[in-house]
């Protein structure tokens, strides 16, 4: 198959940006989609700027959503969409409106229905793949964070249902659950905790995640190249840990 071209949703930074140039290593072109212009002022520079293409908007709007569908499809064949970009609210429901929270959780579900919307209108002719980015947090809920762990469990239902709805026309559908993975976000976070409590993260991580670290961006990458490629062909509908281990791993008092 010759080339094709991707779209990456938050490929400005972290995880987005790995993505996109693991992409763009070969011959592919990847629309990298960010409502951060700052975010994508790494692609001038970068080797590939030739086939990566920042477009800056918010990934929830349809129209600019389209922009970067339509700006990639006129460089090569739509192959994959990766919903990655997402925003982090910390609210509590008894302090929030139920309309508040709503709202809240549906910034970060529009952010994947909205790709998954725009992203099958280009890809039902040829066929294609979506690969939308879940959490831990999905199944085992942090305190604080209801509004995300909410919206990513129903970006996790949102996969299942594409992968039976469109699988039979060509598109499949799945998702990453991500452990804990080492970002400038995450390290800008560690940055500002006194020494303490970053020996006791370091502690915590290696207890929650069995391979004793954190994952790197770079290793999510892989994956969503494995998963837009043929070679995952049969691959549809899997929500997939990539974790470390951190799903299968049980805490218990009594283990020492």
């Amino acid at each position: 198959m010759g080339a094709g071209s991707f779209v990456v949703t938050g490929g400005g930074r972290g995880i987005g940006r790995a993505i996109a140039e693991r992409l763009a290593a070969g011959q592919d072109t990847v629309v990298v989609l960010d409502s951060d212009a700052e975010a994508v002022g790494w692609v001038a520079a970068h080797p590939a700027r030739e086939r990566i293409i920042p477009v800056v908007g918010d990934a929830t709007d349809q129209s600019v959503a389209e922009l970067a569908a339509g700006t990639a499809a006129a460089a090569a064949p739509l192959r994959g969409w990766v919903n990655n970009a997402a925003v982090f609210p910390a609210a509590w429901l008894h302090e929030t409106s139920a309309a508040e929270m709503s709202a809240l959780i549906r910034h970060n579900l529009d952010l994947a229905l909205t790709g998954c919307a725009v992203a099958l209108r280009w890809l039902l002719p040829a066929g294609g793949a979506i690969v939308n980015m879940s959490s831990h947090q999905a199944q085992r809920a942090v305190r604080g964070a209801l509004a995300y762990s909410t919206a990513k469990a129903a970006i996790e239902g949102l996969t299942r249902a594409l992968a039976v709805d469109y699988g039979p026309r060509g598109v499949r559908a799945n998702a990453l659950a991500l452990g804990s993975v080492a970002t400038e976000r995450s390290a800008a976070y560690l940055r500002g905790l006194p020494e303490a409590d970053r020996l006791a993260f370091d502690r915590e991580i290696r207890l929650l995640q069995p391979l004793g670290r954190m994952g790197s961006p770079a290793e999510v990458a892989e994956v969503v190249a494995f998963l837009l490629s043929d070679a995952a062909g049969f691959l549809n509908g899997a929500v997939i840990p990539l974790d470390g281990g951190r799903s299968a791993v049980g805490r218990d008092p009594e283990e020492a």
